[in-house]
């Protein structure tokens, strides 16, 4: 194995949620943990204050479980891609990045940080209609929305369709704000449509994921 390891024998790893592309935390491996790692399917890692390996969730029950290993340029790092159970903080945070050094000073705690990456938005906007559809409030608009059924969200789906529609052919000055806007806007109804079908953001991404991976269609 290419790896190098430090002069004790260890090596930084860097542990990302492979769904939301945000970084959980970061651990050290000696030999041991990443061959564990390996065979077993979830992160192993070696505690420099205690002397010993530890599998990640064995008490919590927030175990990751491992969908790719990757080695940096100089083989002295590794990025471990996972799908994170639970939360990956002891503090019960998402992530063990949840404060933010701003203006020379460090914020409150949010489980928001850090956030999402820009291309990964919408499965923070689909995880907000989950949050919605559970926890429904007077003022929500995705709340009213599922709440008035298929037939409604359909409606608005074909809406917006129709706007975009219309924005794609508007003279230039005016076509690329509004068709910016009219798509945003049936990117959210898909999704409110999604969850009131029972599918997720993921699975369509899933989906889109395979065909890539067939490659193109003839």
């Amino acid at each position: 194995m290419e790896l190098r390891f430090d002069a004790n024998g260890l090596i930084p790893a860097v542990v990302q949620d492979v769904e939301t592309g945000r970084v959980l935390m970061v651990a050290y491996m000696n030999e041991e943990a990443l061959r564990r790692t390996l065979q077993t399917g979830t992160t192993w890692f070696y505690s420099r204050s205690r002397k010993m390996l530890w599998n990640k969730g064995e008490t919590s029950g927030h175990v990751q479980r491992v969908q790719g290993i990757y080695l940096d340029c100089d083989s002295d790092c590794l990025l471990i891609q996972v799908k994170q159970e639970g939360v990956a903080c002891h503090t019960g945070f998402f992530s063990c990045f949840h404060r933010e050094l701003k203006d020379g000073a460090v914020t409150d705690p949010e489980d928001a940080y850090p956030p999402y990456p820009l291309f990964a938005f919408l499965g923070e906007l689909f995880r907000v209609i989950e949050e919605r559809a559970q926890n429904p409030s007077p003022s929500s608009y995705t709340a009213k929305l599922l709440a008035e059924g298929k037939e409604k969200i359909l409606r608005k789906v074909a809406e917006e369709t129709t706007e975009v529609l219309l924005a794609a052919f508007e003279d230039k000055t005016t076509r690329q704000d509004h068709l910016r806007c009219e798509v945003a806007d049936l990117l959210y109804h898909l999704l409110v449509l999604l969850k009131h079908e029972g599918l997720t953001f993921g699975e369509v991404m899933e989906e889109l994921k395979g065909r890539h991976a067939k490659g193109p269609r003839r």
